[in-house]
């Protein structure tokens, strides 16, 4: 299975981005849990289009990306994981954590430091939030998270398909918990014991500061537990929150060009 998952990568990355869209997309337009203020058309057609440029982005930037490196670090013994006798299975429960624990502080730190806040903000900025909230991210963040991963991979030596796991994972949950939808309460709340919820991580983008300084947690929900970044439910409720950030709640139409020009912006 894991040999298959290594061989096979591009494939399974791409079905499952693919399907995952296919299935969230359905899920909130048969239960939307809010109504949209900005067409739909306009945003997916922007905020993909931006998720499209950073995949182009990174494969003309990077000679090897993180999946590559693994394979590399593997193969040369590069990496604590590749320097202890561990079941393959054991191995990639541990670096799929791990990497998702570094994916948590990363959040935190670009939220924390006002540079890295500037390209960040643009994943905020969105006044509405839907499964293609989970995909619209500047291009620098996504060069800079790249060079996060990459220096990961080549310290931690995950087995290749830890990192492909990983990936998908990461894509795959995102646009779950960015759905324009919600589980029902009582499922919701045993869910997201296990994994971030839509309900969990909608409060993340609250217009209000201290909302959207919890809740980091795009995969697993235990380090916003462990690391006192909960919050459980926004405090005017999911329906009459106001999503976004409070200075561009007049920019309804962001296009792609001024998603990218953003964080270069006074202000």
């Amino acid at each position: 299975m894991l040999e298959y998952i290594t061989n096979h990568e591009p494939t399974i990355r791409l079905s499952f981005f693919l399907g995952t869209l296919g299935v969230i997309g359905l899920w909130q337009s048969l239960a939307p849990k809010r109504e949209l203020s900005v067409s739909l058309l306009w945003r997916w057609i922007n905020n993909f289009g931006v998720t499209f440029f950073n995949t182009l982005i990174l494969r003309l930037l990077f000679p090897i990306l993180a999946v590559g490196l693994a394979a590399v670090a593997t193969a040369k013994g590069w990496g604590l994981l590749n320097l202890i006798d561990l079941p393959i299975a054991v191995a990639v429960i541990i670096a799929v954590i791990i990497q998702d624990l570094v994916i948590y502080w990363q959040h935190v730190i670009f939220h924390r430091f006002s540079f890295l806040w500037r390209f960040h903000k643009m994943h905020h900025a969105d006044i509405d939030y839907d499964v293609s909230t989970g995909a619209r991210f500047h291009p620098v963040e996504i060069i800079l998270s790249m060079l996060l991963k990459l220096a990961v991979v080549l310290l931690l030596g995950p087995p290749v398909a830890a990192v492909i796991i990983f990936e998908v994972l990461l894509s795959s949950v995102a646009m779950f918990n960015h759905a324009n939808a919600g589980l029902p309460a009582g499922i919701d709340r045993i869910v997201r014991k296990f994994i971030v919820t839509p309900d969990m991580h909608r409060v993340h983008h609250s217009i209000i500061r201290g909302e959207h300084n919890s809740n980091y947690g795009f995969n697993l929900p235990w380090w916003d537990y462990l690391f006192g970044t909960y919050t459980d439910q926004p405090s005017a409720g999911h329906q009459d929150m106001t999503i976004g950030l409070n200075e561009y709640q007049k920019s309804r139409k962001q296009s792609f060009l001024w998603m990218l020009a953003l964080p270069f912006r006074r202000g």
